[in-house]
């Protein structure tokens, strides 16, 4: 039972009763009696809530900053007439634009309620429980039930760097070959002969096919297709710091599925790996129209884990999952201690074996310190700032010493600068 301000305001009403009729204790019994007599007549004249019954509809999976509609169809199956308030609970991080429906429902018919929710986080967000509160004909007081009515909506990761996707496709259709641009490199696939113009690679021309024409021939290339691209996201302590308005790992996930999307329409077939003390997603054998929808599906629920990651069991994982020559994408961070006693240490054997690049979020607001000078506290933030960016610089240094292909990029421009890299692996023979 639920009492409604209308009651507040009857009570009120019957005071002058007790100032001026009957100022006793009589008389506020008798007002109080005579209210709460019109309450429980107008709550039994109330429609029942406990009969109803729900059934929901909808979306169970949204891109973060899109909105959807679950709706929740709701049938009497008999009785006096429901009028009141439905409420749909979700948790806050749903994003429910409206949680509270005015709801009519004569007996023996059925009305459809829709929730829009615009999830704020990345996972899945379950639906709470489904409150009815049906007022009597005098609006004094309600019944109220809540019913479990289980239903859950997966908050996808934003992909926002989808956008440059189109741009990244049309290089790549000139690497192979679709449009006029061929090029030459090892571990490429032969394609055809033409003659020589200036600027060729003399070591493309072919002696042979030359001695028996009038003209220097060359010979053309176009690069392979079924390579092998593992994507590792490291989801240890490094991934939890915020670089702008998201974790560095959220900005990881952005550049992988740019990668995944750019790679699968090269041919190259790509699984993903996330790890910190052990695998937290593992993706395999995904077909060229399974890629994304996969991949976004595991890393919805994905968070980081404060915790060091286990260098040498994500070494182990990788051997692992790629049993030939394949490009290993780390995505984690370029902290100094982290490098030296975690990852340097177990680069050895994947640098013999496969081709590796380290994939690393800058955080744009270091570069800002490092150009303040207004005061003393400014010029000791921008001398930290300079440390740091020494550091970072000197970390790159030593990987790609190794052998390593190292992005170091800011949030907005991590997932483009590593889908680039790509496309020049592939347009330099080795990828």
């Amino acid at each position: 039972m639920a009492l409604t301000a209308r009651t507040a305001l009857l009570a009120v009403a019957g005071a002058p009763v007790v100032a001026f009729v009957e100022p006793s204790r009589l008389g506020i019994v008798a007002v109080t009696a005579a209210v709460l007599a019109l309450a429980l007549v107008d709550l039994a004249l109330a429609g029942s809530v406990r009969r109803l019954t729900f059934v929901r509809e909808g979306a169970t999976s949204v891109r973060l900053g899109d909105e959807v509609a679950v709706s929740l169809l709701v049938s009497h199956p008999g009785g006096r007439r429901v009028r009141g308030v439905l409420r749909d609970a979700w948790p806050p991080s749903a994003g429910a634009v409206t949680q509270r429906h005015a709801l009519d429902l004569p007996a023996g018919e059925r009305r459809r309620v829709t929730t829009r929710l615009r999830p704020t986080r990345r996972g899945d967000r379950h639906a709470y429980r489904v409150t009815v509160r049906a007022f009597g004909p005098l609006g004094l007081a309600a019944r109220q039930g809540s019913h479990a009515v289980p239903w859950s909506v997966r908050a996808l990761p934003a992909f926002e760097s989808r956008k440059h996707l189109p741009s990244r496709l049309a290089r790549l259709r000139e690497l192979d070959g679709r449009a006029s641009v061929l090029v030459r490199g090892q571990g490429t696939e032969f394609d055809s002969l033409r003659d020589y113009v200036v600027g060729d690679d003399v070591r493309s021309i072919d002696w042979r096919a030359t001695a028996r024409r009038q003209g220097v021939v060359v010979r053309t290339w176009r690069p392979e297709r079924d390579r092998h691209v593992l994507v590792v996201l490291d989801t240890g302590r490094t991934s939890a710091g915020r670089v702008g308005d998201a974790p560095r790992l959220d900005h990881a996930m952005d550049a992988a599925l740019l990668l995944a999307a750019l790679a699968t329409k090269a041919g190259d077939r790509v699984d993903l790996l996330a790890y910190d003390r052990r695998v937290r997603v593992d993706v395999t054998r995904a077909g060229p129209q399974d890629v994304l929808p996969r991949f976004s599906a595991a890393m919805a629920t994905v968070d980081s884990e404060l915790i060091e990651t286990d260098h040498r069991g994500l070494a182990t994982a990788i051997a692992l999952r790629a049993t030939q020559r394949s490009f290993v994408v780390l995505l984690t961070g370029l902290d100094a201690a982290v490098i030296d006693e975690g990852l340097l240490p177990v680069l050895g054997p994947l640098t013999r074996r496969h081709l590796v690049s380290v994939a690393a979020v800058s955080d744009p607001q270091v570069e800002a310190m490092r150009k303040r000078r207004g005061d003393a506290e400014a010029v000791y933030a921008a001398a930290a700032a300079e440390q740091a960016r020494a550091e970072r610089r000197q970390v790159t240094a030593r990987l790609e010493r190794l052998g390593l292909v190292v992005v170091d990029e800011p949030p907005d421009q991590i997932a483009p600068a590593l889908a680039d890299t790509y496309l020049a692996l592939k347009k330099a023979g080795r990828l």
